[in-house]
């Protein structure tokens, strides 16, 4: 982040963003004032005064469709001509004719049919239609694209220019399928495991939070307009990271310093990286301390509009959350006057959208939505398409479209897996894996591609899947067999069947299934303990561990998990987190040779099954920056064991 045109280093704001952070404890709130800044993004008068030209002669319904966004599922191509509409989205699981399989020329042509549609209509001027998917961790909704690890595993390499090159190897697989735009990245500064979505965090660190974040857009936005490019969402605005007990589309109890300091650095970052567009958190804010209820973010006009575009300068557009606007009261799905008067510019209504469009027309006739709110709206919708070059060339021209060679970014994703994973235990030395031994792996985990990839992995939760249903990359299983010899691993998935003493190591992979935002949640009072969430982890690593040969033990989870019973009966410990496709990536450390851990925890991890992030009371097992190597060696041992009630006691401030 260039921090002296923002201006921010000159107040102590900017520890959240600039300055390296303690490694236990979260940035301590230092201004209650936000930093007023400018959009990074020259003005262009000439473009301003085309907008304007536009929207003057377009009608009401005509600016209300630019700014409804429905799913793929639920219109046709012909419907967005009828109906005047600026921009579609493929919710997760979605795909062309609903075949989980579709491939990139599939995906192509039918954004090329949309866009074509929406190119034909009877206006004055033709308007390019924008796409919008959630690739958040490579274009993991497209059968044979390279998955990147997950956000909590890739903020554990500490490396901004890999973060990088993934968005711009993830912008490539998404123009590849004709779409432009990238529901990417999430800024949340996560602060309790508990919550569902805790893997899509970089970090409870703000200040990584924000390096990361310039990268990020960087990679995916470039220069914006250019064949690889697709434009970028910060998300989700504002305090999704630190919702009351970890709860998804929850409460928010910050105070304003602390939204400023901590829960806004990312933004910041985004924003002076010229990112486009912002899309708002369905959760909600209420400042405790001083007694005042923001309520839900989609109706909030002091944050939206006042601070984001007002204060921060932004002057891309801002898009609701899939149905965001029905959680604002006295609102529903297909009707919200305060949400676009609190500034949402275009509105996520995937099934509904018909309806929404008559209703806003009636609401702006009626007075109760000023028509220069809509007009707004639409001026910055076509900002960004024009500063995205859709109105000079169509997507379809990209040399990417349609090329299914973008979609294997292999290399890059191995890199980041052995970059990602973090060394907990290394006891006698049970690391390396010995080339040429008998090596015996147990846990359904090993062979699950779907517990290795996680949530938003071909589907929304990241179930349904089978192995086949991954066209590239290997389980750790496979990658194990293809770097120590087919002949020399064995499997089982229980542990039954084999007598461990027949063997010179054991590989143990525990995980936890797929889920993502809302069923991933663990809510409080339920403990947070691993083995007693996934009872046959615990019982196949009691079946092998103390009989004599080493126990290597490597956990696939989403949110740093309370282990230490399975640490215990573990010779060494790898936190793998959701590591994606390439399982090539943790066969490359846990052998050895080439490669050492270098992954640090950018989380702490828990130390008790109540424990759920920084807060006091909390109990650290391994503070943030947390990691061990093969070079920098030492002995964990025995790690305490604090009794697992049937319901934790205390709640998370």
């Amino acid at each position: 982040m260039t921090c002296l045109r923002l201006k921010l280093c000159a107040s102590l704001l900017l520890l959240a963003a600039c300055a390296p952070m303690p490694a236990s404890h979260p940035v301590s709130p230092a201004v209650a004032e936000w930093p007023a800044l400018r959009s990074p993004t020259a003005p262009d008068a000439a473009l301003e005064r085309r907008i304007a030209v536009i929207v003057a002669g377009m009608t009401l319904e005509q600016k209300i469709g630019q700014m409804t966004q429905p799913d793929v599922r639920y219109i046709t191509p012909d419907e967005v001509r009828q109906y005047y509409i600026g921009s579609v989205l493929n919710g997760g699981g979605a795909w062309p004719s609903m075949n989980k399989h579709a491939t990139v020329a599939d995906w192509s042509a039918l954004a090329d049919s949309f866009a074509r549609a929406a190119l034909s209509t009877d206006m004055p001027t033709q308007i390019p239609l924008l796409w919008g998917t959630d690739a958040v961790h490579g274009h993991n909704n497209v059968a044979g694209a390279t998955i990147f690890p997950h956000n909590i595993g890739l903020g554990a390499a500490h490396d901004p220019e890999l973060i990088e090159r993934i968005g711009r190897a993830t912008a490539q697989q998404v123009r590849a399928t004709g779409i432009t735009w990238a529901f990417a990245p999430t800024l949340a500064v996560g602060q309790n495991r508990r919550w569902g979505r805790t893997y899509e965090s970089w970090s409870s660190d703000p200040a990584l939070v924000a390096r990361y974040a310039t990268a990020m857009v960087k990679g995916l936005q470039g220069e914006i307009s250019g064949d690889g490019d697709v434009l970028a969402t910060a998300k989700h605005y504002l305090g999704d990271g630190g919702t009351f007990n970890g709860v998804d589309q929850g409460e928010n109890r910050d105070t304003r310093e602390q939204l400023i300091a901590q829960e806004a650095a990312g933004y910041y970052a985004a924003l002076d990286a010229g990112v486009q567009t912002v899309m708002v958190s369905y959760s909600s804010w209420n400042d405790v301390s001083t007694g005042r209820d923001y309520g839900k973010m989609h109706g909030n006009r002091e944050l939206i509009t006042d601070v984001l575009k007002n204060r921060l300068g932004f002057d891309g557009l801002v898009v609701s959350d899939w149905n965001g606007i029905e959680q604002v009261p006295g609102c529903a799905k297909d009707r919200c006057a305060q949400a676009v008067n609190a500034g949402i510019d275009i509105i996520m209504v995937p099934e509904d959208w018909r309806a929404f469009i008559a209703n806003t027309a009636t609401d702006v006739r009626e007075g109760r939505i000023a028509e220069s709110r809509i007009d707004d709206a639409v001026t910055r919708i076509l900002r960004v398409k024009m500063r995205s070059g859709l109105f000079d060339h169509p997507a379809s021209a990209s040399s990417f479209t349609g090329r299914a060679a973008a979609l294997d970014a292999g290399a890059l994703a191995r890199e980041a897996v052995r970059k990602s994973v973090v060394l907990l235990k290394n006891d006698n030395q049970a690391l390396p894996l010995a080339r040429g031994r008998r090596i015996l792996v147990v846990g359904a985990s090993a062979d699950s591609l779907s517990n290795q990839t996680g949530g938003w992995s071909l589907t929304w939760q990241g179930t349904e899947n089978s192995n086949a249903d991954f066209a590239t990359g290997s389980t750790l299983l496979g990658a194990l067999r293809q770097a120590l010899g087919e002949a020399n691993v064995t499997y089982s998935a229980d542990g039954s069947g084999v007598n461990v003493a027949d063997f010179d190591t054991v590989v143990a992979v525990l995980g936890e299934t797929p889920y993502a935002e809302f069923n991933g949640d663990v809510r409080f009072p339920t403990p947070v303990q691993h083995s007693t969430m996934y009872p046959a982890d615990l019982a196949v690593l009691r079946a092998v561990s103390g009989k004599g040969v080493p126990v290597v033990s490597v956990l696939y989870s989403g949110r740093p998990a309370y282990a230490n019973d399975l640490i215990n009966l573990s010779d060494a410990f790898v936190a793998a987190f959701l590591p994606g496709t390439e399982g090539a990536g943790l066969a490359d450390v846990l052998t050895g040779g080439r490669y050492d851990f270098s992954g640090r925890l950018s989380f702490v991890w828990p130390g008790s099954a109540c424990s759920t992030g920084e807060a006091p009371g909390d109990i650290v097992q391994f503070a943030r920056g947390y990691g061990l190597s093969y070079a920098a060696a030492r002995p964990v041992g025995q790690l305490p064991l604090p009794a697992t009630p049937a319901a934790c006691e205390v709640s998370a401030p």
